[in-house]
């Protein structure tokens, strides 16, 4: 079981790193505010899953944590696209990063318990990994306003931490 999730896991980043890699040919801003909505967006309703679902208080703070910080920085995210009259634009990053979540979604529906616990938090260590990567080597260098470019580093810093507290939360269900 452990060598399947690991292999599991493996392929999830493998799968997980490509939206970003098609998107190398430089966003637009309006692309960008797509992408970024829609890993929080994800991010959110893969926590809400874990509220509905677990039992370990630490996957549920953790879960707890996501939803609040998320929904925080997209309501952010809102404002600047309002306030710049900017309309975000769909595109085949965001369309594969929402296809990829769905699938996640579903196999962790089929999951209880600690094996559920455990999966959920891996994938928020994957997830963050990748999201992480794709903000500062792709998003934020192709960001052109000053102001999305802003608020895409502050989500770093923010994601960052989500990514140390999952690999926290991670290590103590081993």
């Amino acid at each position: 079981m452990f060598i399947q999730c690991k292999s599991a896991l493996a392929a999830l980043i493998l799968v997980g790193a490509m939206p970003f890699a098609q998107a190398a040919d430089k966003p637009t801003d309006p692309q960008i505010a797509h992408i970024a909505y829609t890993a929080g967006t994800l991010d959110i309703e893969a926590a809400k899953q874990a509220l509905k679902k677990s039992k370990n208080k630490d996957v549920l703070a953790f879960a707890h944590d996501m939803v609040r910080d998320h929904e925080a920085v997209n309501v952010q995210a809102l404002d600047l696209v309002k306030k710049l009259k900017v309309t975000p634009e769909d595109n085949a990053t965001s369309q594969a990063l929402t296809k990829a979540a769905a699938e996640e979604r579903a196999k962790l529906a089929k999951l209880k318990g600690a094996a559920f616990d455990k999966a959920y938090v891996d994938n928020e260590v994957a997830y963050h990994k990748q999201v992480n990567g794709a903000l500062e080597t792709l998003l934020i260098p192709s960001a052109s306003n000053t102001e999305l470019k802003g608020l895409l580093e502050t989500g770093l810093k923010i994601f960052e931490g989500h990514e140390q507290h999952a690999e926290h939360v991670a290590s103590m269900l081993k």
